[in-house]
């Protein structure tokens, strides 16, 4: 469980913006579930998802994403393992191989978390930011993401990550507009293995 605690690159949960900002969503919250639905809808809210709000300030770090508002999915995402391992909840990262257009080729991977709850165990949670057709929410012990999987070649992948795949990290750190990321989203096959915590079944 250590590994899904821990300060790192990508999540940098000792930054001191990211520690102030965890300690005030903390103040208004009294309990673990609490503290973690704060975190959730501040980074699922608050935070611009940059091809929704067409902004081409790409971020990587959870302290860029913080200090600019804006990211990619799979940014958010650090930021928001950030915040909960600020708070001394375990999380990690989560990904989903998704259509890009909803009926096919090209693929993608969809970045999102799960944080590990006292009451219900690893829950997954999306804080890429709702919009119309996009309701994700925190309810555990149900489950409510931004997508689901339709077609075969679409998949949750069945892993929790302590640190982001190198393929999402690659892509946020060498394109620098949103629209160049938007026509280079991630992508990994589905046989790819890699380590990581398994999903409860």
């Amino acid at each position: 469980m250590n590994r899904y605690l821990e300060h790192s690159t990508y999540i940098d949960w000792q930054h001191p913006s990211i520690s102030a900002l965890a300690k005030q969503l903390r103040a208004s919250a009294n309990n673990e579930l609490a503290i973690a639905k704060s975190c959730f809808e501040f980074v699922r809210d608050e935070i611009h998802q940059s091809a929704d709000y067409k902004v081409d300030t790409i971020t990587c770090k959870a302290s860029d994403v913080l200090a600019h508002t804006t990211g990619y999915c799979y940014a958010k995402s650090h930021l928001l393992a950030a915040l909960l391992r600020a708070n001394g909840i375990a999380a990690g990262l989560c990904y989903q191989r998704l259509s890009v257009q909803g009926d096919g080729a090209p693929y993608c991977l969809h970045g999102l978390n799960a944080v590990y709850l006292q009451n219900c165990g690893w829950y997954r949670i999306d804080p890429r930011g709702n919009k119309s057709g996009v309701n994700a929410q925190f309810s555990p012990p149900h489950e409510q993401l931004a997508f689901t999987t339709c077609n075969k070649l679409e998949a949750d992948l069945q892993g929790i990550w302590p640190s982001p795949l190198p393929v999402v990290t690659d892509v946020l750190e060498r394109y620098s507009t949103y629209t160049d990321v938007l026509n280079n989203l991630p992508d990994i096959a589905l046989f790819t293995t890699t380590s990581a915590q398994p999903l409860p079944q």
